[in-house]
C-alpha cells in the first residue's frame, strides 16, 4: 500500500489480526541515478589467518570506513523517513524543524561515499597492524535504490617482531631508557602494531617524566622496524632517541624553589605575578619549610600548603608527585582553580621554580533550598532547608557547614489512613582536611584525608501518635586510597531517640504489639561504625562494577564490660537508658555493562544482616532494613513489604503496621536502559527482595504479632518480585524518573499461589489499576 508520504510497507498477519510492520522503504524520493548508501562491508582473502583473527580484522576496518550509513532500528530508518515525509519548514523552531532537523537524518547517497579514500583506509590501517603487502579492491551491489559497497583485502602474511633493540650510550637519558626498556610493550613474536608502538613511546615519556626530564615529549622518541636482517615474515625493532632531540629534552631537572599564591585572580594573571622574582618587595611573603607563600592577608595557614605538596626544595622532579600536588590542592575544597607552572631559574645546574597559582572559591555561601517530593506510599510533602557554608573555617580550608529544616509529608490517598508527619531539626559538620588522632597517618593519596565531627538534632511528629526527639553525634575520618577505593570510620557514633507526647490512640494501636511499642521506647545507640567503597564506574570502560561494604558495632565492649545478658534479666542502663548491643553488616554490590553508547545493563544485589545479643534482644527500629519504593523493589510501596511471608493488610484498618521493618536483607535488581533522544531515556526493570526478622515477636498473650517474619530454610519461597518500565528525563542538572511497575510475585499470599499471572490465568485474580504502582523520584535508583 501507499501513503502520500511515499513510504512504502508490508504486513503479516497473526490470527487473522494485524500484528506489526515487516518492512519499510523509502526510496521514493530519489531522483534518477541516485542510491540510498546501506553500508559496507569488509570480505577478507586469506589462507594463513584464523577465523577469529578474520572476524576481528573485518570489524575493524568497517569501523574506520566513512560515511556512516543512515541509523536503523528493527531493519527500519525511522530518522531518514521523518527527514523525508516531513516538509521543509518556515522558520528555524517548532515540531517540523525538529522532525527534519533535529530527529531525522538526512539521507546518505551512494554519492557521498568516497570508495578509493576507504580502500586507502583499509590498505593504511591493515599496514599499521603488521600486514605490510595488503592489497584491496572493492565492488558495488545495488537494488531496489539502495546500494551496498564491498571492499574486499587481501592482507598477505602478517609481519612478527623478531627481537627489540634500545642501543646503548652514555647520556644520562640513555641510562635512564636502559631501566626502562625491561617493562617495554614491543615483545618478541608479538605482531608488527602501531597502536603497540605509541603506547610504548607513550610508556617512555611517562617513565622519564617521572625522573625529571620535564621537556621531554614521546616525538623524542623513534621507533624502527627493520625487514631486512630477518625471513619469514620477521622484524626487528629498535627503539632511540631521535638524532635533532633537543637539549633542553634531555636535561634531568630539579626543583629550586616552591612558590604559592593563595589568592590569585584574573588582574594577577595580566600583571604576570608568579613571574616576579620572589625578592620583589611587592610580593609580601614569607618563608615556611622551604615553601614561599605570598599571602599578604594571611587568609591561609602556610602548613596547609606543606601538607598538600609533594615537591620540597633540591628535588628531582617527578610527574607523579606535580599530579599529586595539584589534586591535592583541589581536593582541599577551598580553590576554584588551581594552576602550575615551571619556570627555569638555574639553566646550568638545570634548576626550575614551581609556582603555584591558585584561585579561592567564595569562602562563605547561605543557601535557601525548598524542595516538593512524592512517593509510592502516598504522601507527598515539601522540605525547606537553610544552609550555611564556611569553606576556611580556621584558616586551613576546614570546611563547616550548618543547616536548620522543616518538612511535612501528608497523605494524598492510598488503601489505609495515614498520620501526617513532620519533621524538623538543625545541624552542624565541621570537616578537617587531616587526620586528627594521637598517631600518625601519612597519605601518598591525590585526596587529602578528612577528619569528620558531625552534630545534630530532630524533632520528628507523627500527628496523632507520637513525637521524637533524636539527638546524633560523629567524629571519624574519611580517606580515599586512589580514585576507586574509599573508606571511611566512625569512631564515635552515638544516637540517642526520646519519644514525647505519645497518645492514647497509639497506645491502644501498640498494646499487643512489642514491635510498635519499640518505635516509642528511649534508645541509646552508640558505638563504631565502618564502610568501604570500591567503584570503577568513574572509568570509560564497558564493564564496571560498585561494591560497599558497612559493618556497624553497637555497644559490644560496654555489653562485654558490663556482663549485659537481656535474655537473663541482666539489661544495663546508661543513664537510666537501655543501650542497644547488636552487629551489623550491610554489602551493596553493582555491576553495569554498556552494550552500546545509547544502551546499557545495570544491576543490584544488597545482603544485610543484623544480629542482636547480649543487652538487646531486638535491633533498634532506626537501625533496620527496609524494602518497597522507588529506590528499592518499585512495585510494593515504600517500608510496606515483608517480614518475610507476614501479610500487612492485617493492621491497614487502624494502619497500626505502617512501617515494616527486618534484621535481614536480600535484594537483586536489574534495569536495562536506553537513550531514546537527546535527554530521553526509558528503561525495564525487576526487582526481587524480601525481609525477616532474626527473632519472632511475641505480645504479652504470648501470641506472634508478625507471624511469617522470621527468616528460614523457606526464604526463597518469600522472595517478592516485580517489573515495569520507566521514562527518565536527563536535564543534566537532574535526572526526573517515573517507573510504573506491577508486582509479579506477593510473598503474602498463600504459599503456592503467589505468582500473580497464576492468578489471573486460572480466574483467581484480576488485574485492577491498584496493582500499578507509579514511583517518581530524581536520580537513578542504583
Amino acid at each position: 500500500m501507499k501513503n502520500k508520504l511515499n513510504i512504502y510497507c508490508k504486513y503479516f498477519l497473526v490470527s487473522g489480526m494485524t500484528a506489526t510492520i515487516v518492512s519499510c522503504s523509502n526510496t521514493k524520493f530519489l531522483k534518477d541515478g541516485q542510491l540510498l548508501y546501506t553500508g559496507a562491508e569488509v570480505k577478507i582473502e586469506s589462507d594463513s589467518l584464523t577465523k577469529k583473527e578474520k572476524s576481528a580484522l573485518e570489524s575493524a576496518l568497517e569501523e574506520n570506513l566513512t560515511p556512516k550509513p543512515n541509523s536503523s532500528f528493527l531493519g527500519l530508518r525511522p530518522k531518514l523517513y521523518a527527514y523525508n515525509a516531513t516538509k521543509e519548514p518556515k522558520k528555524e523552531k517548532g515540531l517540523r524543524y525538529w522532525l527534519k532537523y533535529k530527529f531525522g537524518e538526512e539521507p546518505v547517497l551512494l554519492g557521498d561515499v568516497d570508495r578509493e579514500f576507504n580502500k586507502d583506509i583499509i590498505v593504511n590501517y591493515s599496514e599499521n597492524k603488521g600486514y605490510f603487502n595488503a592489497k584491496a579492491k572493492y565492488d558495488t551491489v545495488s537494488k531496489n535504490k539502495k546500494a551496498q559497497v564491498i571492499y574486499t583485502l587481501n592482507p598477505g602474511g602478517r609481519y612478527l617482531i623478531s627481537n627489540v633493540k634500545f642501543p646503548a650510550d652514555s647520556s644520562l637519558i640513555n641510562s635512564e631508557i636502559q631501566i626502562l626498556k625491561e617493562k617495554t610493550l614491543l615483545k618478541a613474536g608479538n605482531p608488527f602494531d602501531l597502536d603497540v608502538i605509541k603506547a610504548e613511546r607513550q610508556r617512555i615519556d611517562d617513565g622519564l617524566k617521572d625522573k625529571g626530564f620535564y621537556y621531554f615529549n614521546p616525538d623524542n622518541i623513534i621507533v624502527q622496524a627493520d625487514s631486512t636482517v630477518s625471513k619469514n615474515h620477521k622484524v626487528e625493532m629498535i627503539v632511540k632517541l631521535k638524532d635533532n632531540t633537543p637539549k633542553l629534552a634531555t636535561e634531568q631537572f630539579t626543583i629550586d624553589k616552591v612558590v604559592v599564591f593563595p589568592n590569585y585572580n584574573l588582574r594577577d594573571a595580566k600583571r604576570g605575578l608568579y613571574n616576579i622574582p620572589m625578592s620583589e618587595d611587592s610580593l609580601k611573603g614569607y618563608e615556611y619549610n622551604d615553601i614561599y607563600v605570598v599571602d599578604p592577608k594571611k587568609k591561609f595557614k602556610p602548613r596547609m600548603f606543606d601538607r598538600a605538596l609533594y615537591f620540597d626544595k633540591g628535588d628531582i622532579y617527578n610527574r607523579k608527585d606535580h599530579n599529586l600536588s595539584l589534586n591535592r590542592l583541589i581536593s582541599l575544597g577551598v580553590f576554584k582553580f588551581v594552576k602550575n607552572e615551571f619556570v627555569v631559574s638555574d639553566s646550568l645546574n638545570h634548576k626550575f621554580d614551581a609556582y603555584y597559582v591558585l584561585t579561592p572559591r567564595e569562602l562563605q555561601s547561605l543557601r535557601l533550598e525548598a524542595l516538593g517530593r512524592t512517593n509510592s506510599a502516598n504522601y507527598a510533602g515539601s522540605e525547606l532547608n537553610l544552609n550555611w557554608t564556611q569553606r576556611n573555617f580556621f584558616r586551613g580550608a576546614e570546611q563547616f557547614k550548618a543547616s536548620v529544616y522543616g518538612a511535612f509529608d501528608v497523605q494524598i490517598g492510598g488503601p489505609a489512613e495515614a498520620e501526617n508527619i513532620f519533621r524538623a531539626g538543625a545541624n552542624a559538620q565541621l570537616s578537617i582536611p587531616r587526620i586528627v588522632a594521637p598517631f600518625r597517618f601519612n597519605s601518598s593519596s591525590a585526596f587529602v584525608p578528612r577528619t569528620n565531627i558531625k552534630l545534630g538534632y530532630e524533632f520528628q511528629n507523627r500527628t496523632t501518635l507520637y513525637s521524637l526527639n533524636t539527638f546524633n553525634a560523629t567524629f571519624g575520618y574519611q580517606w580515599k586510597e586512589n580514585v576507586r577505593k574509599e573508606h571511611e570510620l566512625n569512631v564515635i557514633d552515638v544516637s540517642l531517640i526520646r519519644p514525647a507526647d505519645v497518645t492514647p490512640k497509639f497506645l491502644l494501636q501498640s498494646a499487643d504489639n512489642p514491635y510498635l511499642r519499640r518505635i516509642t521506647e528511649q534508645q541509646l545507640i552508640f558505638g563504631p561504625t565502618y564502610s568501604y567503597t570500591y567503584s570503577t564506574t568513574m572509568l570509560p570502560q564497558k564493564n564496571t562494577f560498585y561494591y560497599k561494604g558497612m559493618l556497624d558495632l553497637a555497644g559490644n565492649i560496654t555489653g562485654l564490660v558490663t556482663g549485659a545478658n537481656v535474655k537473663e534479666g541482666k539489661e544495663k542502663n546508661i543513664f537510666g537508658v537501655p543501650f542497644s548491643q547488636y552487629a551489623k553488616i550491610e554489602n551493596d554490590v553493582r555491576f553495569y555493562h554498556k552494550f552500546t553508547e545509547k544502551t546499557s545493563l545495570a544491576t543490584r544485589f544488597i545482603a544485610g544482616v543484623a544480629l542482636p545479643y547480649g543487652n538487646s534482644e531486638h535491633i533498634p527500629f532506626s537501625r533496620q532494613f527496609f524494602v518497597g519504593g522507588s529506590n528499592s523493589i518499585r512495585a510494593f510501596r515504600a517500608r510496606t513489604l515483608g517480614p518475610g511471608s507476614y501479610d500487612p493488610r492485617i493492621g491497614e484498618s487502624t494502619r497500626a503496621n505502617f512501617d515494616q521493618a527486618g534484621d535481614v536483607k536480600l535484594e537483586l535488581n536489574a534495569e536495562y536502559r536506553a537513550n531514546l533522544y537527546k535527554f530521553l531515556n526509558v528503561a525495564a526493570f525487576v526487582d526481587a527482595g524480601n525481609i525477616w526478622l532474626i527473632n519472632d515477636e511475641f505480645n504479652d498473650a504470648g501470641e506472634n504479632t508478625r507471624p511469617g517474619g522470621k527468616f528460614s530454610k523457606d526464604f526463597l519461597s518469600e522472595i517478592a518480585v516485580g517489573a515495569g518500565v520507566g521514562l527518565r528525563l536527563d536535564f543534566s542538572i537532574l535526572i526526573l524518573r517515573l517507573d510504573l511497575a506491577m508486582p509479579l510475585r506477593v510473598p503474602y499470599y498463600e504459599k503456592g499461589d503467589r505468582w500473580v499471572l497464576d492468578r489471573v490465568k486460572f480466574g483467581e485474580g484480576s488485574w485492577r489499576r491498584d496493582n500499578l504502582i507509579l514511583n517518581i523520584a530524581i536520580g537513578y535508583p542504583f
